[in-house]
Order: structure tokens, then C-alpha cells, then sequence
């Protein structure tokens, strides 16, 4: 394949969710240990912004990825295999002087001491993304416009970017900030701190709170939330004991910010306000995450943001939103890879819909996700 995929641009109009940054084709060991001693890889594709398009896009919503790759085979690789998920790749450009980008890693999981990855991507053609040769008519033409402060680690045009596409403009979709701290790649004196500014930027922002404390010093779901006021949604990923959404009561953004307090789902109305901000309060939704029989620890925040965004599409109830999230990243951590089949919209919604406690005893396993799967509890 060479120049850009053969479809109309009418299809990056009718996408729900656009997704901008980096893909990379991954190399993916055949067996654990360390990089040095891996004797063969499988290839792949990895990529934070395109992992959620292919799972939106398996969960039956309209995705387009934006990003540029190089005039190469890998470059053929990668956007014949996310058009594969059905996502629109109309508006990938090739960079005939740059090459695509390519990664190794271990097994492990990427918050443990062994694990490794070996980027081979200074230089490469998403790299080189800045605000003058990217299309901006396809960036602004879905409901959402998903981002992920990897991209502002890669270049200083990359950051320009992402600075001007979180600034405030007349008319732009819902703006989606995965936070995506990654310490290996801020370097040349650039500092992470400039994620917390984007964020500030972003309509709904995700950040873990083990990043947010590493990139930014800051500790604690409020605490974080005090940091980052703005934003009409901020989900706050706790690991093992869930998410924590503060969610601006007053919202009425055309992607379906949910303001609604229900009760029994953990919801509660916040009666702060911040100053300046008159009417603003926030409503607090806290929901376990699930427990899981892990595969391979890879890609679940991608999926989680997905599934987050997939019920947010649908103007689900923000519990719901957050337990769609959980179960989109209990699919990807079941299986080898970074992405994988969703489960059915309708068997994701009878689980969403569980009670508290048959929530609460749910255990996931490799398969789940088939409808004449029997999902255990405990």
C-alpha cells in the first residue's frame, strides 16, 4: 500500500470519536524474560490513541484515528491492520523522509522492576505531527476528539499540538485527555509537569493516581481534583480499588456528561464550589474495580478509557460509565495482547447492571466475554 488509504473523507465526518497520536508496530516476546534473551517476537500493532479507536470500533461506534507513519512497510502494516478493526484511517498521512516507529518489550507488566521496552522511535513520522500537517477538519469533525500526553512527550511540535487542540476554540467536540505519563519518555529537559496544563485544557481527563503523583507530586483523588478543577469530567483510576469521577453537576456537553445522582449506585452530590466559579459543584462517584485472573497486563487503560467513553457516547449513568471501563479492561487483561472482541453490548449492559454486591463478586477469566460464557462470582 502507498499514499493515503483509498476512503472518503465523508467517513472521518461521520465518526463518533477521532483519535489522534503515535502507533507503533510492537514486537511482542515469544516468551518471558528479559529482552536480552528472548529468542523470537510476534508482531503487533501498539499504540495508545489507535487502541482506543479499534476497541470503540469493536464496540460498534463509528472511530477514526488521525496520525502520520512512514512510506514503509511497517507504515503499510499498521494502517492495514487498524482498518482491520473497522476504523477509519482516511486521514493517516505518509511521510516519505521519516520512518514509522517500532518497540520491543518484555512479558512483564509495565509498572514491575523486570520489565523492559526498547523504543525505536526518535525521529519517526508521528514525531514529526505538529499544528501545520495534521488535518485539522478531520481532528474536529467527531462528537469526541481523544488524546494522550504521550504525543506531547514526543516532539516539541507534538506538544504544540496538543497545546493548541486543548485550547479553547468555538464549536470543538468533547475533548478526551488520557493523562498516559510515561517516564522514559520526557527527556532533552522537557518536564511532565506540562501534562497537568493540557488536562486543564480537556473536557474529560483520566489519570492513574500512582502518574499523577510521579509526574506531579500530587497525592489522592481530591487532591488531584483540586489540581485540576477545570475539566467537566476528571475520572481518577485507583488500581486495584477502582475509579473515583468527579463530574461537574451542571455539564450539558453535547457527548452525554452525565450530572444525575442516583442512588445506591455510590453516587453522591458534592456541595463544594470553587472560587470563582459560582453554581459549580461535583458529583462523586466511586466504583470497585472487578477482580480479574490477569493474562498479560497490557492495554488496560486504553480499553478502559474506550469503555468509558463507548457508555459516555450512549449517555449511559456515570456508574455505569465507569463499570463499562472495567469491563472493556477486564477483556484486554484476559487475553495475550493489547486489544481483543469486546464483550457484547448486551451482556456488558446486564453486567453493568448488577448490584452492588453481585458486582462485587464477579471474578473474570480468559473467555468471559462470550455470551454462552457463565461468569463466575464468589
Amino acid at each position: 500500500m502507498s499514499g493515503t488509504p483509498a476512503r472518503t473523507a465523508d467517513a472521518v465526518t461521520a465518526a463518533e470519536v477521532v483519535c489522534l497520536g503515535e502507533s507503533m508496530v510492537t514486537f511482542l516476546p515469544s516468551q518471558p524474560g528479559r529482552l536480552a534473551d528472548v529468542p523470537s517476537f510476534g508482531r503487533g500493532i501498539g499504540g495508545a490513541e489507535s487502541n482506543v479507536a479499534c476497541a470503540l470500533a469493536a464496540a460498534g461506534h463509528r472511530a477514526a484515528w488521525v496520525s502520520r507513519v512512514g512510506a514503509d512497510g511497517f507504515g503499510d502494516h499498521l494502517v492495514e491492520a487498524i482498518t482491520g478493526y473497522g476504523v477509519d484511517t482516511s486521514a493517516v498521512r505518509r511521510d516519505p523522509a521519516r520512518p514509522t516507529g517500532i518497540y520491543f518489550r518484555t512479558a512483564t507488566d509495565r509498572a514491575a522492576d523486570v520489565h523492559e521496552v526498547a523504543y525505536y522511535r526518535a525521529g519517526s513520522a508521528a514525531s514529526a505531527m505538529s499544528p501545520g500537517n495534521v488535518p485539522y477538519e478531520a481532528l474536529l469533525a467527531g462528537r469526541v476528539l481523544h488524546l494522550s500526553g504521550i504525543t506531547a512527550a514526543l516532539s516539541a511540535d507534538c506538544l504544540a499540538l496538543l497545546r493548541d487542540l486543548t485550547a479553547p476554540r468555538p464549536g470543538r467536540p468533547l475533548v478526551s485527555f488520557d493523562v498516559n505519563h510515561r517516564p522514559g519518555l520526557w527527556r532533552d529537559g522537557a518536564r511532565p509537569s506540562v501534562l497537568l496544563d493540557l488536562a486543564r485544557g480537556a473536557d474529560l481527563v483520566f489519570v492513574g493516581e500512582d502518574e499523577a503523583e510521579e509526574a506531579w507530586g500530587v497525592r489522592g483523588a481530591e487532591a488531584i481534583r483540586a489540581a485540576l478543577p477545570e475539566p467537566e469530567v476528571l475520572v481518577v483510576k485507583r488500581g486495584p480499588e477502582g475509579a473515583t469521577v468527579f463530574s461537574r453537576a451542571a455539564s450539558s456537553h453535547a457527548a452525554g456528561t452525565d450530572s444525575r445522582t442516583e442512588a445506591g449506585t455510590g453516587t453522591r452530590a458534592d456541595s463544594r464550589t470553587e472560587a470563582g466559579s459560582g453554581t459549580r459543584a461535583d458529583a462523586v462517584t466511586a466504583v470497585p474495580a472487578l477482580r480479574v485472573d490477569v493474562v498479560a497486563p497490557v492495554g488496560a487503560g486504553d480499553a478502559f478509557a474506550a469503555g468509558f467513553l463507548s457508555a459516555t457516547l450512549r449517555g449511559l449513568p456515570m456508574r455505569d460509565r465507569v463499570r463499562h471501563g472495567h469491563l472493556m479492561a477486564a477483556a484486554v487483561l484476559t487475553v495475550p495482547g493489547d486489544l481483543t472482541d469486546p464483550p457484547a453490548r448486551a451482556h456488558a449492559d446486564a453486567l453493568a447492571a448488577l448490584d452492588e454486591g453481585a458486582w462485587g463478586r464477579l471474578r473474570l477469566g480468559p473467555g468471559w466475554t462470550g455470551e454462552d460464557q457463565e461468569v463466575r462470582t464468589t
